[in-house]
């Protein structure tokens, strides 16, 4: 049977950078929560978690900086202003 060629999908284009920063942002806050609530001492392990939430996202964001500089950008995608910023 003959059947119609679809087009090739291209990679979705995403802000890497604000994602990541709403992410450890939102550990942040969660933090500041548990350190104010204090957590009962069994339960403390809840501060470590959001702790090591905020640094995978701060190795993240130099990863993802880092990767952007390397990569040319291509005449079809104009570099966005948050992105070029930071």
């Amino acid at each position: 049977m003959d059947q119609p060629h679809l087009p090739e999908l291209q990679p979705l284009k995403t802000n890497d950078t604000l994602t990541i920063l709403v992410g450890t942002a939102l550990w942040a806050v969660a933090l500041v929560v548990l350190l104010i609530v204090q957590p009962a001492p069994g339960q403390r392990w809840w501060i470590w978690t959001c702790v090591s939430g905020i640094c995978g996202g701060l190795f993240g964001l130099l990863y993802v900086r880092r990767r952007n500089r390397r990569r040319p950008p291509s005449a079809e995608d104009p570099i966005e202003p948050t992105t070029a910023v930071f």
